[in-house]
Order: structure tokens, then sequence, then C-alpha cells
């Protein structure tokens, strides 16, 4: 019976740690529409705007790199509790930011909040996984494709519909809803393992630094993707709002579907191929949407791109997490860091380049990103691995 009570209790935490992943991804996929208002009502330049996706990315990483010592100590569930309950309000701040000075402090919350409910949510996912026996990384991070999804697809409607701030007001809410029932089923680390690891040290294995390349590469094209698309639908392609909305909808509407089938994917080719081939797919949509002449035709190709950025990450984060000689936290929170960089901090460069060369060429550069990630799979070998039965 106990035994039974323990798989039931980490099916429940399964479903728990993918709807804080929904909410994570439903936030950051509701931000992307926000953006040309943003832009707007503020009165400021690309330059300006690529200042302020700047803090959120330091934001975000200054709270990753905090959450180490926080998860060591206290476990991952009171971080996700924490950083979770407090970020559902993230994106109404910064919408009812009425002046510069004021959207730059809540940009730099904003990403904060985001950033700590990140890495706090896949430490805990990092232990369903342990609890199952059974990987579960990819569909968790499917889950977060989805919220991107839903955020996306359904802002460009609601605030041209509806306004900014009642679009805001509403994401708050549905993110509060699945928050109450998601926190109380989370599951925590055992605390012996918290003192075990409590002294925090950065891996002397290059490779994991090699591996965090990958990840950043691999996210440098979706953080572009996030903060960007809809801006370059809008102001070259001539797309509405409510279309350009639709360019990151897609993208993370496809890497939902694939996400949730990565795992199986994964298993039956190898890490390696499996990261090979979606670099490949990912480099040919991202070319394409930079190409693209027609709105509807970019939107397609960012789709097309989310399909193979779908397993990147994923892949990237469980080499880390298995590699021979170094700690699963350890590897982590590095090739976490890394990689969040390229989602979170890039996009501010990539804004100042685009303000001076259009956004095409900027996509089209970057599929050149996606070919070295190709060039350097072969490190992903470590993520094929057979995961540990649960604990008898």
């Amino acid at each position: 019976m106990d035994a039974t009570n323990r798989i039931a209790t980490a099916i429940r935490a399964r479903w728990a740690v993918g709807a804080v992943f929904f909410v994570n991804g439903f936030l950051t996929g509701s931000w992307a529409p926000q953006i040309p208002v943003f832009l707007t009502r503020l009165g400021i330049s690309e330059f300006t705007l690529g200042l302020l996706i700047l803090l959120f990315g330091a934001g975000a990483i200054t709270a990753m790199t905090s959450c180490g010592p926080l998860i060591s100590h206290y476990g991952s569930r009171p971080v996700v509790r924490w950083f979770g309950a407090i970020g559902a309000f993230g994106l109404l701040v910064v919408a009812a930011a009425p002046n510069l000075p004021l959207a730059a402090l809540a940009m730099f919350l904003f990403g904060g909040l985001i950033g700590g409910m990140d890495v706090a949510m896949n430490a805990n996912a990092v232990e369903v996984e342990k609890r199952l026996g059974r990987a579960i990384m990819s569909s968790s991070h499917g889950f977060w494709s989805l919220g991107g999804f839903a955020g996306g697809g359904l802002g460009g409607i609601a605030i041209q519909t509806y306004g900014h701030l009642p679009h805001a007001a509403a994401v708050t809410a549905v993110a509060l809803v699945v928050m109450a029932w998601a926190l109380p089923r989370l599951v925590a680390e055992p605390k012996a393992l918290a003192h075990e690891h409590h002294k925090f040290s950065l891996p002397k294995n290059p490779l994991i630094y090699l591996i965090g390349v990958v990840a950043l590469f691999s996210m440098v094209p979706e953080g572009a993707v996030l903060d960007w698309a809809a801006l370059y639908l809008q102001q070259e392609l001539g797309a509405d709002l409510a279309t350009a909305g639709f360019a990151f909808a897609f993208f993370a509407g496809t890497m939902a579907i694939i996400r949730f089938l990565g795992d199986a994917v994964r298993n039956r080719f190898g890490a390696v191929t499996t990261l090979r081939v979606s670099s490949l797919i990912a480099a040919a949509g991202m070319l394409v949407a930079g190409l693209s002449p027609w709105p509807w035709l970019a939107i397609a190709a960012f789709a097309f791109c989310g399909l193979g950025v779908a397993n990147m990450v994923p892949i990237a984060f469980s080499a880390a997490g298995n590699q021979p000689g170094t700690s699963a936290g350890a590897g982590m929170s590095v090739v976490t860091t890394m990689g969040y960089s390229g989602l979170l901090v890039a996009p501010s460069a990539i804004g100042f380049v685009g303000e001076r060369t259009g956004f095409g060429p900027v996509f089209i550069a970057l599929s050149g990103l996606l070919i070295v990630v190709c060039l350097m799979a072969g490190l992903a070998r470590t993520a094929d691995f057979a995961p540990a039965q649960p604990a008898e």
C-alpha cells in the first residue's frame, strides 16, 4: 500500500509540475503580443525596448543564479511556491507600468520571477523523474510550450478586442487558479539530499560548458521569436496585431506537440541523431522565416522551426544532468543558466541589430547558430540513459 501511495503521489506531482510549466509558458507567451502595445504606449524605440528586454533577462539571470543555494537549502517545492505565487502578477505589473522608469523596474521584477520559477520547476521535475523512475523532462517542457501557445495565440486577439490591461488581468487570474491547484500537489526532495548538496561549486568538466553552448545556441532563436517575431510581422511584413501574435503562438504550439512525443522519439532514435535532425529542421524554418515576403509564410516557417527546436533544450539538459563525474545539480545549474541567457538576454542584442538591419536578416543569421548545434550534436551522448528504478 505504501508503494502504491508513493506512485499515486508521484503521478499527482507529475501533473502538478506540468501545470507549473504551463503557467510559466502562459505568462511568457502572453508577454509576446503585449510587446507592440508596450512599444507604442510608452513611445520608445526598438533600441530602448531592447534595453528593457535586457533588464528582463538580467532579472531572470539574477534570480536563476540565486535559486541554486535556495533550492539546496529549502528544496525545490518551497521555491516553486514562492516564485510561482508572486510570479502570477508579473505581466500585470508590466502592463500597468505608466512610464519608462517604472516599466524598467517592472521588467526586471517580471524577469526575476519567471527565471526563478523556471529553475525551481525544472529541479522539481527532476525529483518527480526520480520518484517515477522515468523521464518526464521533454513533456514537462511540452506543457511550457502549450502555455506559450495559449498565451501567444489568445493574447493578440484579447488585446485587440479588450485592451492590454484587461488582457493582463485575465492572464493573472488564469495563472492564480492553476497555481492554486498545482502548488499543494508538488513533491519535496528528501531533507537529507538537500543537506548533502548544500555546498555548491562550479563543475570542472569542460564538456558541461560545451553542452551549455548547445543550450545557448538552441535558445537564442527561441528568445528571438518570443520577443521580436510579432514586431517583425507587424512592421516589416504588414500584419495586423492579431495576426502578429500567431508567430510565437504557432512556434510554441508545434514545440508543444513534439515535446509531448520527445521522450519516445529520443528513445527510438537516440539523443545524438534526434538533436542533429532537430537542429537542421529548426535552421531551415528560421531561414525561410527570415526570407519570407508574406506574414503567413513566416508564421508557417516559425511553426516548422518550432518542430526542430522542441527537443533540443531537453536533450541538452539531460546531457548535462547525466554527465559522468559531475553532480546533476551542478551540471544543470550551469547549462540552464547558459541556455536561458540565450532566451532572456540575447534578444536585447538582437533588438539593437534588428533596429538597424531589419529582423529578416537577423533570423537568417540565427539559422547559422542552429547549424553549429548540429555540428556539436555528439555531445548529447550522455542524454541516452536508463532511468533509475524508483526506490522500494
